[in-house]
């Protein structure tokens, strides 16, 4: 078995995971922010007795600031030699830090109201995200990185919570799936995902894999609120895939009957989605960042409520075949 070792770094509410795998090409999966290379990363590094300069590759699971805001830095540790790997779709968040700013606009401002919103964006993406750059390495699903010493990494697109979500299979079973599972979310206690067709279909993409150990990118949590391992073995790995499946369809089955008899709610905070948090039991605070109450059911708005939305369609389907 492949010897991985969890790099664990605290920023704000949440616990940022990144990984460490240890091959002949020593990969790094997903960076956390800014900070986290030089006060996480190195000196877990340091306990295991390795070093950060030995590092070649730098896989990133997608383009969110949590899991790429340290990829220049990190980089640049490595004295500029390890490969930056990042899906096509989420290039442009590892190339500007002004696409998080114009995500956050186009979607979750829609919906919270806070005449600040686009400094208070810029100012947290120059803080929390180390440098601008180029990938070495642009994926779309299907590559595969050799890491020496029998050990390769197979490249899989798992659309939905980001487009460009990406999990990385070891070809000794192990899989990252960054925050491509997300069961009741983290933090905020609701699962964020800006395409549900997408999203349950990578569901079912991540089930067929069979991870014999799988990794998440944060604690997310059961219906209780109790954390699931960000290490877990085939049984939890199973529980976890298929608990976030049956939450997916809940959600979905009241969004749409909401969504489709038209019940939108300017009652604050839940605005236009109260109704739904009602149906739901949902109670948390909405417009904490990274706000996936509004990033999902947006989502889902596209789908049941087009003329209501200003955006297309999302462009996931789900995988067993429903009718949208």
């Amino acid at each position: 078995m492949t010897t991985i070792n969890p790099l664990i770094a605290p920023w704000g509410r949440f616990h940022l995971y990144t990984f460490f795998i240890d091959a002949p090409s020593p990969a790094v999966v997903d960076t956390g922010v800014a900070s986290t290379p030089a006060e996480g990363i190195r000196p877990e590094l340091a306990k295991l007795g390795e070093r950060v300069e030995d590092i070649e590759y730098i896989l990133l699971t997608h383009g969110h600031i949590d899991h790429l805001g340290g990829a220049h830095a990190l980089w640049e540790m490595t004295g500029r030699r390890a490969k930056v790997v990042i899906h096509a779709d989420d290039l442009k968040y590892l190339q500007a830090r002004r696409a998080h700013v114009d995500n956050y606009l186009g979607l979750r401002d829609n919906y919270i109201d806070n005449p600040n919103a686009e400094a208070e964006q810029t100012a947290m993406a120059a803080t929390a995200i180390s440098g601008e750059m180029d990938a070495h390495l642009v994926v779309h699903g299907g590559e595969l990185i050799d890491l020496g010493g029998g050990v390769s990494v197979e490249v899989i697109h798992v659309p939905g919570h980001s487009m460009g979500s990406v999990a990385y299979r070891v070809n000794t079973g192990e899989v990252f799936v960054g925050d491509a599972v997300q069961v009741h979310g983290a933090a905020n206690g609701f699962p964020g995902y800006e395409d549900p067709g997408a999203y349950r279909s990578s569901l079912h993409r991540i089930r067929g894999l069979a991870p014999t150990r799988m990794f998440m990118g944060h604690p997310y949590r059961t219906a209780e609120g109790e954390p699931y391992p960000v290490d877990q073995d085939a049984p939890t790995a199973m529980r976890a895939i298929e608990e976030s499946i049956a939450i997916e369809d809940r959600i979905h089955a009241v969004a749409r009957t909401v969504l489709e008899q038209g019940h939108a709610d300017a009652t604050a905070p839940y605005a236009p989605f109260t109704a739904i948090a009602a149906q739901l039991g949902y109670t948390g605070d909405p417009t904490l960042e990274p706000s996936p109450f509004f990033t999902t059911l947006d989502g889902y708005r596209r789908i049941y409520a087009p003329e209501e939305h200003p955006l297309d369609t999302p462009r996931g389907i789900w995988e067993d075949g429903r009718d949208i």
